[in-house]
């Protein structure tokens, strides 16, 4: 099975979206993908353990992708190992009525994980510099003081987003936080593949909705916005990763194994020491319990 480079996935300058690939090889079968999925996976959950008992740094994990990229499937599979007190996942729909009577991200904000927790954002803050920008007649439902109507909504407007996004990032990253960012990206072909399957397979039915169709027609429209969400929100303390999912389980190890071979370079990430006088006391505390 192949070694995979970090840098290969890496966004770290311009890209041109459709240069990205959708596919990539592992040179190995589904089920040696599987078995070293699983095992990464137990890795991961090892890291988690111990940042839980050191509680000094949470992890943000985002993930963004066309519909049937397979984003529920992935979280599902790279944190299958984890225990359960140790990741929280949010799935980011149409704003309720509570959340647009706030700023686009309080909801991220008090989304975020606690210091020794995965957060998992399956769709993310990025929404409000994609879907809005295809849709920006969304806008009018967050009420904002500036935008009276669709020709209020500016490139102006779109600067200040992404650099309240950017603030956003910096901000928590500084304070703990470790984040990574993933596009799951599809070829339009490979799409169109899992629509069908959803459509020829009774029990997948309930996935299918006649706006994936309508959203399909806006696929150039949907990819430009997530080139410039790639171009200008990748940055050092939370950079975005391309990752081929054409395939399942390539892209799969392929997010568990960045994740984790980041994770294990945080050197201090170490379970904490007990304090002097209680270690010094262990063989007494174990006297007790064994002469109960």
């Amino acid at each position: 099975m192949n070694t995979i480079n970090i840098e290969d996935f890496l966004i770290s300058g311009k890209i041109n979206i459709k240069e990205l690939p959708t596919k990539y090889n592992l040179d190995a079968g589904k089920k040696t993908i599987e078995k070293e999925l699983r095992q990464v996976s137990e890795n991961l959950a090892d890291i988690q353990n111990t940042m839980y008992a050191h509680g000094k740094y949470a992890v943000l994990f985002c993930i963004q992708g066309m519909d049937t990229a397979g984003k529920d499937s992935l979280i599902r599979e790279v944190f299958k190992e984890f225990n359960v007190r140790g990741i929280v996942a949010h799935s980011f729909k149409k704003p309720t009525p509570l959340e647009l009577k706030h700023d686009y991200l309080w909801r991220h904000y008090i989304a975020l994980p606690a210091r020794g927790k995965f957060g998992v954002f399956n769709r993310t803050h990025y929404e409000n510099v994609l879907v809005t920008r295809v849709h920006p007649n969304y806008l009018k439902y967050e009420n904002m003081p500036d935008i009276k109507s669709v020709k209020d909504v500016t490139d102006k407007f779109w600067d200040r987003r992404f650099e309240e996004i950017n603030n956003f990032e910096k901000h928590i990253a500084t304070n703990g936080t470790i984040i990574f960012k993933f596009f799951l990206n599809i070829s339009k072909e490979e799409q169109k593949n899992r629509l069908l399957r959803r459509l020829n397979k009774p029990n997948k039915n309930w996935k299918f909705s006649s706006d994936d169709l309508k959203e399909r027609k806006l696929w150039d429209k949907y990819l430009a916005c997530y080139e410039d969400i790639l171009n200008r929100s990748s940055k050092a303390h939370a950079p975005w990763f391309n990752i081929p999912a054409d395939d399942k389980p390539t892209a799969r190890y392929i997010v568990a194994k960045i994740l984790y071979d980041t994770l294990k370079t945080y050197t201090d990430i170490k379970e904490p020491e007990l304090p002097e006088k209680e270690k010094a006391s262990i063989s007494l505390y174990k006297q007790e319990l064994e002469n109960e």
